[in-house]
């Protein structure tokens, strides 16, 4: 996929999302309160707000996360300040979260400040040289401001859950005025099939914008992008592996910050754990490019919120 082409999708992308929720807004209001819906909304946005903004607390809370200073690890630092430089980034707080899986993630808020973290799996898992591509796509995240980007629009598929839900539970109070409890009731339900449409949306743009920052790890990082392919890979191997076993609880409830889903790790690593014993990291990368993604995978891809691994790898075999 072309630069100009990602971009494009990206905007049309976000240009729907808003659409259809101007849309919905539209012809919900007409048709209810105005002034309880404001008060609904009022609500959710601040609410999402207020998580955005205490967001890297709770973070680095759930898993362990502690800033490192340059004399703890000296190359990582060095990796962020000289990727931060090529991108004309300030050099964000460093993390090391400990968590066993290798990934890594990009975060932050007005009042935490912007913060990269790498996991302890990560260091043990890959070799300096794809820890750095790994860092270049975090920084991509925070030079794009897919954070304050993804934030906003989250908000909108759980603004009108809220609605969904509420409109649904006072019809159930509305028995006496059937007219206006199925009224109520209708409007519910349009709710929760414009949330669908839009968490399906929302799911896609989080997609598109992973792409956009794998293309900003090859312009930072010398040779990125075979780097990444192969951080990736072994991401995913790695990952795959401990949920398999059953050694790791508990990773989903930020994944759409991590630079692979987890949750699809398991699936993605069936058919190639048995040959990665054996194999070079090169070796690993073209047994996943020459697999073809499958209905299903194609399928589980519209509910995730990273692309699928073997079409990531083959966008990443573009840039070559």
């Amino acid at each position: 996929m072309s630069l100009v082409k990602l971009r494009l999708s990206m905007l049309s992308t976000l240009a729907i999302i808003i659409g259809v929720s101007t849309l919905f807004f539209t012809i919900v209001l007409s048709l209810v309160d105005a002034l309880s819906l404001f008060s609904l909304a009022f609500f959710v946005v601040g609410f999402n707000l207020v998580q955005w903004l205490i967001a890297p607390y709770l973070i680095d809370l759930m898993y362990q996360a502690r800033e490192v200073s340059p004399e703890e690890e000296p190359e990582l630092h060095q990796m962020v300040e000289r990727i931060s430089q090529r991108a004309k980034l300030d050099v964000p707080r460093i993390m090391v979260a400990n968590i066993p899986i290798p990934n890594a993630f990009a975060y932050g808020s007005p009042i935490a400040g912007t913060r990269v973290a790498v996991t302890t799996g990560l260091m043990r898992a890959l070799e300096p040289e794809e820890v750095e591509a790994v860092l270049g796509h975090e920084l991509g995240h925070i030079r794009h401001r897919d954070v304050q980007i993804m934030m906003f629009v989250s908000v909108l598929p759980s603004l009108l859950s809220y609605i969904g839900y509420s409109l649904s539970y006072q019809a159930g109070y509305s028995r006496r005025d059937r007219e206006r409890g199925s009224g109520l009731a209708a409007i519910g339900s349009l709710s929760m099939i414009f949330y669908f449409a839009l968490l399906f949306l929302t799911l896609q743009l989080s997609r598109l914008r992973e792409y956009y920052a794998d293309r900003h790890s090859v312009e930072v990082v010398d040779d990125g992008a075979r780097k990444l392919q192969e951080a990736l890979a072994k991401i995913v191997t790695y990952t795959g592996r401990a949920r398999l076993s059953g050694r790791v609880q508990g990773l989903s409830s930020f994944k759409s910050l991590y630079i692979a889903d987890p949750d699809t790790a398991e699936r993605d690593t069936a058919q190639i754990q048995r040959s990665y014993a054996r194999t070079s990291d090169e070796a690993l990368v073209q047994e996943i490019l020459s697999r073809e993604p499958s209905a299903f995978d194609t399928f589980v891809e519209m509910f995730s919120t990273h692309p699928n691994i073997i079409k990531r790898l083959r966008a990443l075999q573009e840039l070559y």
